[in-house]
Parts: C-alpha cells; sequence; structure tokens
C-alpha cells in the first residue's frame, strides 16, 4: 500500500498550517492564539487548522489549565519539514538589515539543534579537526577525537554508544546554504551549550544570543572566532 503523500503535503502546504508549522520549529509548545497570531487568522480559524495537524499526528497537544498548548509530535516531522525547507525556494531575497533579523541569522533553534551562522562555522571547524566523519546520504558520526571532545565538555558518550548518541546528519541552512548539524548529535551539542551559559534563548523567538563566555569558550576549544554580537 502506497502512503497519502498528497493528504499529507495538502495539510502542510496550506499557508497558515505551514506557518503555524515553522513557528514551533524551535521545539516550543505554543497556544493556539499565539500561533493564530503568527498565521494572521483568528483563533477559530486557527483550531480548526490544528485540530487537523493534531489529527494528521504533526502535531501533538498538551492540556495546561484552561490553555492547549501545541508542539511538533515527532524529531521525523521537524526532519520533513526541514527538508521541505532545503527544496522550496524562498519567497523572496531576506532582508538581514535589521538587528532582529541579523540575530536570527547568526544563531537560532531549529527544533533540538542550532542553526544560522554560528552553526555552520561549529560544524565546519568540526569536519576540519576530524571530530566528524562522513557517511553515506549527509550523515555523519562522531569519531573517536570527537567523543573526547564532547567529554571535555561535560558530555560523556560510551564507545559503545556512539553510533546512536554520536550519530548526526548535515542540513543545508535555508539562510547560509551550507551545513548545520543535526540529530541526536545536534541535540546534544545545543542542549549542553544552553546548559553551560554559552548560549541564552531569547524570549518569544528562535534567535538563541552568545554570551562572552561562549565566544571565548568557542574560541579556545574549537580555535575559532565566531563572529557576530553578542
Amino acid at each position: 500500500m502506497q502512503p497519502d503523500i498528497a493528504r499529507l503535503a495538502s495539510l502542510i502546504g496550506e499557508p497558515a498550517r505551514a506557518k503555524m508549522l515553522l513557528a514551533l520549529m524551535d521545539g516550543r509548545a505554543l497556544p493556539s492564539g499565539e500561533l493564530a497570531d503568527t498565521a494572521n487568522v483568528a483563533p477559530q480559524t486557527a483550531s480548526g487548522h490544528l485540530a487537523k495537524l493534531v489529527e494528521a499526528r504533526l502535531l501533538a497537544v498538551e492540556a495546561q489549565g484552561r490553555h492547549r498548548y501545541y508542539r511538533i509530535a515527532t524529531p521525523e516531522v521537524s526532519f520533513a519539514i526541514e527538508t521541505l525547507g532545503e527544496l522550496a525556494p524562498p519567497r523572496a531575497q531576506p532582508d538581514f538589515r535589521s538587528s532582529e533579523a541579523q540575530a536570527f541569522r547568526f544563531a537560532r533553534t531549529c527544533y533540538n539543534h542550532l542553526a544560522g551562522v554560528l552553526a555552520v562555522r561549529i560544524v565546519g571547524t568540526m569536519q576540519r579537526e576530524k571530530l566528524l566523519r562522513g557517511e553515506a546520504d549527509r550523515h555523519c558520526q562522531l569519531t573517536e577525537a570527537g567523543r573526547r571532545w564532547l567529554a571535555d565538555l561535560g558530555v560523556e558518550i560510551a564507545p559503545h554508544r556512539l553510533s546512536v548518541d554520536g550519530a548526526g546528519r548535515y542540513c543545508l541552512d535555508w539562510t547560509e546554504r551550507r551545513y548545520h548539524l543535526s540529530g541526536p548529535l545536534g541535540r546534544i551539542i545545543l542542549a549542553r551549550m544552553l546548559e553551560l551559559g554559552w548560549l541564552v534563548r531569547k524570549p518569544a523567538t528562535r534567535s538563541v544570543r552568545l554570551t562572552l563566555n561562549g565566544r571565548k569558550e568557542l574560541d579556545r576549544r574549537l580555535g575559532i572566532d565566531p563572529g557576530g554580537a553578542v
């Protein structure tokens, strides 16, 4: 039996639903009212769209008191949206002149991993330092040197777990048109940088801020000047 790709594509392709899905790609759970504002539709219309996305198992919903919060249902959903983002042409040339837009381009979350200029520079340096080993179909693997580097950051991956926790995938960054890192390894690296205070989430946005300590430690541990505003 063939999968019903057409039905799924029609669900994702509706403009308001597409905006909602993209708004949830930082891994947050958001209430329907905020998603309605994001999609520029009435609350009742948003509720109808969200119900369809939940029914299709693209979103999951959690109730907290009187509010219902929606999030991307599974990593596979985020991977599908990210892949569509690689294939889809931009609507217009992005304008990164504003400080907010520059911050978004420099460092942001993409579901559960880091994206933007900073993410691309980190991955490029990890490749040059042979902390990553490329595999088929844009998949990659943390090397033994990479495992030691990650251990120095306080994240221990046992050698027998490298094939699972050390697995990553190169994803084409839509603003930079170069690769950043997703998969379990991408999630682990972002989580650890947030724990260490190298990165700080900005409220109500996917942007993250690189702290002064983060800049210093990335220079010391990877030998790179991340650039960008702190």
